[in-house]
């Protein structure tokens, strides 16, 4: 009877996973449909408009007329840009929120990102730096402020939430600084510091691009590759140990590839805003509350990232917004009431 029943529950237990890996899978394949057809639109809409057939031309080599150059130099490049800093932050923000197991520790709300933008505009306004120096000031800025919210928040163990309130302090520290420095600077510099704190994609080449898809040709195979240690690590530190996992060594892996990618999308395109936040738990609520793959996560970044972006290029005519100004009216809403169900729960 024992046994009996030990092989039913194995049997419910097997078909239960490999029902949410199918629904992963479904809703992975729905999501890269959604991101192609968000693509092409932003490669297809706009003051010239470039019907489908020939935007497939274009793409294939064989365009050609005034759509080659207004496909493949303005508006492909941003699209580009615009994917990738969606996957980054959506992979960034699913390391964070699982490896903590806490909802609000995202990289936009724990204060890596705001060590990455204080970076940037130091670059920007004190140094009259641009280009690849603001990219590898922001970069360093951003693992710089991971290693102390790490260092300050740790307690014989990492504690998310207290975590999460070391990084919202440390951002608060960072903000002021930042607002300092936008007062001190000269008016075109702290013109130029603001649009790109705002989180913008708007004129982004190629030249955005290449460092941003080489460093991604390296951290996002190792977040896919460490995803087993992630699973094991969700468990908690002690079932983790016990299957083998090395704790310590595997979360600083993972921290750290998080905050690379979150500090290169920063790099790249400035804080867009919420996109880490949001992505993870979007996932996560398609594919039916289960934990999905890293996947998932990532194209729901890569969706937000360039709906927004195309909705900030033609909601009001021919003013352009930064994308940042559409995610974050998206993100803000959604963190305020996470803050209120923690609230109500006492975790906070």
């Amino acid at each position: 009877m024992n046994r009996t029943a030990a092989a039913d529950a194995v049997r419910v237990v097997t078909a239960a996973r490999r029902h949410g890996v199918r629904r992963a899978r479904t809703v992975s394949l729905l999501l890269f449909a959604a991101v192609v057809i968000v693509f092409g639109a932003s490669l297809s809409v706009g003051d010239f408009t470039v019907p489908i057939p020939d935007l497939l031309r274009i793409l294939t080599g064989s365009g050609t007329g005034r759509g080659v150059y207004v496909v493949t130099e303005l508006r492909l490049p941003r699209a580009v840009c615009g994917l990738l800093v969606g996957v980054a932050f959506g992979l960034a923000g699913a390391l964070f929120q699982r490896l903590l197991r806490n909802p609000l520790a995202s990289p936009d709300v724990v204060g890596v990102t705001s060590g990455a933008s204080a970076a940037g505009v130091v670059c920007l306004v004190v140094f009259g730096a641009s280009g690849a120096i603001v990219s590898a000031g922001a970069l360093a800025g951003g693992v710089v402020t991971a290693a102390a919210i790490y260092l300050l928040a740790w307690r014989r163990g990492m504690n998310g939430y207290r975590l999460v309130l070391v990084g919202i302090g440390i951002a608060a520290v960072l903000s002021s600084v930042i607002s300092f420095l936008m007062t001190w600077a000269d008016v075109q510099l702290a013109q130029q510091a603001l649009v790109w704190l705002t989180g913008n994609l708007n004129g982004r080449g190629w030249e955005h691009v290449g460092p941003l898809a080489l460093g991604m040709a390296v951290l996002v195979p190792l977040a896919l590759l460490l995803s087993r240690t992630l699973a094991a690590l969700q468990l908690g530190d002690d079932s983790a140990r016990g299957i083998g996992v090395a704790v310590e060594r595997g979360r600083l892996g993972l921290i750290l590839i998080g905050v690379a990618l979150a500090s290169l999308a920063t790099a790249a395109a400035g804080p867009v805003a919420f996109v880490a936040f949001v992505s993870n738990p979007i996932a996560t609520r398609l594919a039916g509350g289960a934990r999905p793959s890293l996947v998932p996560a990532a194209l729901t970044g890569a969706l937000v990232t360039l709906a927004g972006d195309f909705a900030a290029a033609h909601l009001l005519g021919t003013t352009q917004l930064p994308v940042g100004v559409v995610t974050g009216a998206v993100g803000a809403p959604y963190l305020l009431l996470l803050l209120a169900r923690a609230n109500r729960a006492g975790r906070i």
